[in-house]
């Protein structure tokens, strides 16, 4: 075992975008009402947009990737660079990513909420500024269209965490990988072929069929922390299948068969390897999402290539609390004007983030036991938060249970200290 537990190796500028006139998705906002240090948010029941872009004859760019739930609760996700070689009218989309073969039979990852920060780069990569975010909505569908000027821009996903969080309720019966036939020799079984073929369905982020090194090496480095060098890349190359220097996936499997006859069978590598990629001893993909990238653009081709893979905080913390900051309802909290409560909202969720412009740092006491139909990131109706001096930080991000049905918000806010 390697280390954590993990196998071994085998906001909007004039110069930056123009918002798209176009009313092109319908995105109905509730009623609002404040009360006295409390928000209160009512919408309607969700139903289906009808009106969808269509941008066929733009050049079109894809890629892949999947957020993950940490041990600790924490989500991380793949990010990227995206190359705009001139100014253009782009249209971004980001959804879960459907990997369900049977028609009717959704994958039921399909209601994560999913988004997508775009942030300019200016001059270094610790230079990042906020762009736009996806805030349009067809179904599972979040998107954004606009004019970006050239350059290089980063594309943080997000989740809120309202549904995709870690499982009270584990699964005791495991199911079996693997099985010897009548001679003794080691085989795969059809449920674990078949959820091999879906991890690498993931893991090949350009879809292109086959697993570069780069793409390898993410699946690396979340399963063993580790990354697969030019000479143990070559070694892959001479024993399993490839193609154009690439992993096919048959090869991806044998690559996996031959770990379970390193272990004489012994599928505890291969479990690691599951859990570290969101599934559960049923073959069950439920901590994690898959999600697909698409990009268009109206007078140049797009180039994306996933960089990283890091917890959704730290830039992605920073651009959540600018958007909420610029678009959203501020209100000083009565008697205390140097503490704002700023509120995100739309149909699908809502974002509140405290801002301190104290020198000293304060404890805020959140209760959402009056709200109706509503699910937030941190599991508890009743918390408490510290917000640093002269600091903003993201309360809280709240979600309907149920689209289908109205859900209001009503959150108060108290100062403990």
């Amino acid at each position: 075992m390697g280390a954590n537990g993990n196998r071994n190796s085998k906001l909007t500028e004039p110069n930056l975008i123009k918002p798209c006139p176009v009313n092109l998705w319908h995105c109905p906002r509730g009623s609002i009402s404040t009360s006295k240090n409390s928000s209160i948010f009512e919408f309607p029941k969700w139903h289906k947009w009808c009106l969808l872009p269509v941008y066929q004859d733009w050049q079109y760019m894809q890629s892949k990737g999947c957020f993950f739930i940490e041990e600790d609760g924490e989500i991380i996700s793949h990010q990227y660079r995206m190359q705009i070689a001139q100014r253009s009218m782009v249209y971004l989309t980001i959804k879960p990513l459907n990997l369900s073969q049977v028609e009717g039979k959704p994958s039921p990852w399909l209601s994560v909420d999913t988004a997508l920060y775009i942030l300019k780069e200016n001059e270094s990569q610790a230079n990042l500024q906020l762009v736009c975010f996806t805030e349009l909505r067809n179904r599972e569908v979040f998107g954004w269209t606009g004019e970006l000027g050239p350059g290089i821009y980063w594309l943080i996903p997000s989740t809120t965490g309202c549904r995709l969080r870690k499982k009270i309720n584990p699964v005791t019966d495991e199911a079996q990988l693997v099985y010897r036939d009548e001679t003794g020799k080691l085989f795969l079984t059809k449920e674990f072929k078949s959820t091999l073929s879906d991890i690498f369905e993931v893991i090949d982020l350009d879809g292109n069929g086959l697993l570069s090194l780069e793409e390898y090496n993410f699946f690396e480095l979340r399963t063993s922390g580790e990354k697969c060098d030019e000479d143990a890349w070559a070694v892959c190359r001479d024993n399993f299948d490839t193609k154009r220097n690439e992993l096919t996936r048959q090869g991806f499997m044998d690559l996996n068969l031959m770990e379970a006859n390193d272990r004489e069978g012994d599928p505890c590598d291969l479990w690691v390897t599951l859990h570290s990629m969101g599934y559960n001893k049923a073959l069950e993909l439920t901590e994690a999402c898959p999600f697909v990238i698409d990009i268009y653009a109206e007078k140049c081709k797009p180039k994306i290539k996933a960089v990283h893979m890091e917890a959704c905080s730290g830039q992605l913390e920073k651009a959540i609390c600018k958007s909420v900051l610029s678009k959203g309802d501020a209100k000083v909290m009565d008697g205390y004007e140097n503490i704002i409560v700023h509120t995100y909202s739309c149909d699908t969720w809502i974002t509140s983030v405290i801002e301190n412009k104290s020198d000293e740092k304060v404890i805020i006491h959140i209760n959402n036991e009056l709200s109706k139909n509503c699910v937030n990131n941190r599991g508890l109706n009743i918390f408490a938060v510290e917000v640093g001096p002269k600091s903003t930080m993201v309360c809280q991000h709240v979600m309907p249970l149920n689209e289908r049905q109205e859900w209001i918000y009503y959150c108060i806010y108290s100062l403990i200290s």
